[in-house]
């Protein structure tokens, strides 16, 4: 495991799952929505967007973490090893709103600089409909690889225990 793709619900763990991964394996974790939005919440533009993730992409080893659908076929094509939470709604609602709670008191080092914790109705209605809206994408990204790349699909904090327990 030295090419690491973290994807799945706001709210379903994939910065800490990049973190304990990076712990016990050593590899540098690279937190997307870090690298993508600028103070403020600006987007960055979509040409300056491919190129830093072709530069992200470059690199030998990795955890990335985050969706971004626009670049994940080129994410999941360079990656050994592919993780896909797909824990239940209620759990990543949960999780959301106690981030959007807790955050305010702390900085996260998943998120850019002078982009604080926020949450919306956009956002949880994004994570609502994550299940059935882009998780089937995702899965049919998946089903579409060549087989190289191992692929986890971690439904259960149980799960993503035992499977940072296996990366030792």
């Amino acid at each position: 495991m030295h090419r690491v793709v973290i994807v799945g619900s706001g709210g379903a763990g994939k910065s800490t799952l990049a973190a304990r991964l990076a712990d016990v394996t050593g590899l540098p974790v690279i937190h997307l929505d870090r690298e993508f939005w600028r103070p403020g919440w600006v987007r960055t533009p979509n040409a300056e967007w491919d190129a830093r993730v072709e530069e992200l992409l470059a690199g030998d080893a990795w955890i990335l973490d985050g969706n971004y659908s626009r670049t994940m076929e080129r994410r999941f094509a360079a990656a050994d090893t592919i993780v896909l939470l797909d824990l239940p709604t209620h759990v990543c609602l949960w999780r959301a709103l106690r981030r959007s709670v807790l955050g305010r008191r702390r900085r996260r080092a998943d998120l850019a600089d002078g982009c604080s914790e926020r949450i919306d109705l956009e956002f949880l209605r994004w994570i609502w409909r994550f299940r059935r809206q882009q998780l089937p994408e995702i899965m049919r990204r998946i089903a579409a690889l060549d087989g190289r790349q191992h692929v986890a699909v971690l439904r259960s904090d149980a799960d993503v225990r035992a499977f940072v327990a296996s990366a030792r």
